[in-house]
């Protein structure tokens, strides 16, 4: 098992040909542990696996064999622009990754926003390979009941897509978190080089397009939701301005074996904003024996 103090961006960095057409990119850590756990990222401009849980990976790996994957189009991963909808774009790649490195018992999943939706549509077309899914305010589950629609956050995503400026950037994500000392001007920096690329804006704009391709619905996971029968646990920070808090309620209702942790003084990066707290919670639910 590897140190804390040894878990860098390089020593974890991994990639693999999954298929003919499509490279990943990938973080791992904590190898040789029993059970494996996923990070899938938020899709943000920018965002990557290591930017979403840089600091949650080496807590993680204490206790399990973890795999933070840079989702198709993010990060150092291929980045296509003919796909199927997204959610079930990422769950098929991120399934074809599995089966190239080796691991073929069930996984837990840890989904930020857009990974939510990932792992929530990995968990629907591949429920033999899918364990304890962990979500944060995830994209396909969360219907806003009472909150405007477009979000602040949407929007924002919008006029970055539009004008890809940093300040629109920057704009973007502050709307992302309670606390606004986290928005540093490195990270601004860093996530406009990722998110600016044309490489990066054509992924973008065609993960986008995807949600409103004939297969838009396989994007509205709330419908499927009650098909989970494995434990989940959904998390939401009371002040997300991107996937509002009132989205937890159909969620909660429809998915058999739901609970709901709430934090407050919290945006949409609970994994950071909640950081201690956020990791206690995560290792007791996966590692709770009850089944």
């Amino acid at each position: 098992m590897t140190a804390i103090d040894e878990i860098t961006y390089e020593s974890t960095s991994r990639f693999a040909q999954v298929r003919d057409d499509l490279r990943l990119h990938y973080h791992e850590a904590g190898v040789g542990n029993d059970t494996t756990i996923v990070l899938l990222h938020g899709g943000g401009p920018g965002a990557s696996s290591w930017s979403n849980f840089a600091k949650n990976i080496p807590v993680l790996a204490q206790r399990f064999h973890v795999l933070a994957v840079d989702q198709p189009g993010y990060g150092k991963s291929d980045k296509p622009t003919e796909h199927p909808q997204y959610f079930v774009h990422s769950a098929s790649a991120l399934k074809d990754l599995l089966d190239t490195i080796g691991i073929t018992d069930r996984v837990h999943l840890l989904g930020n926003s857009l990974g939510g939706g990932a792992a929530v549509r990995f968990a629907l077309d591949h429920s033999d390979r899918a364990g304890r899914l962990v979500l944060m305010g995830p994209g396909g589950l969360s219907v806003n009941l009472f909150a405007p629609d477009p979000t602040e956050g949407v929007k924002n995503l919008g006029k970055f897509a539009y004008e890809p400026t940093r300040e629109n950037l920057e704009a973007f994500l502050r709307i992302m978190v309670f606390d606004q000392s986290l928005i540093t001007p490195e990270l601004v920096d860093e996530r406009f080089a990722s998110a600016s690329s044309p490489e990066s804006l054509a992924a973008a704009k065609a993960m986008g397009k995807s949600f409103s391709s004939a297969e838009f619905e396989k994007g509205m996971l709330w419908r499927d939701a009650y098909k989970l029968r494995q434990r989940v646990l959904l998390i939401w920070g009371r002040e997300d301005r991107v996937n509002p808090l009132d989205g937890a309620l159909v969620a909660l209702k429809m998915i058999p074996r739901a609970q709901l942790h709430v934090f407050g003084g919290c945006g949409h990066w609970a994994q950071l904003e909640k950081f201690d707290e956020f990791n206690r919670l995560t290792v007791d639910f996966l590692t709770d024996g009850v089944e």
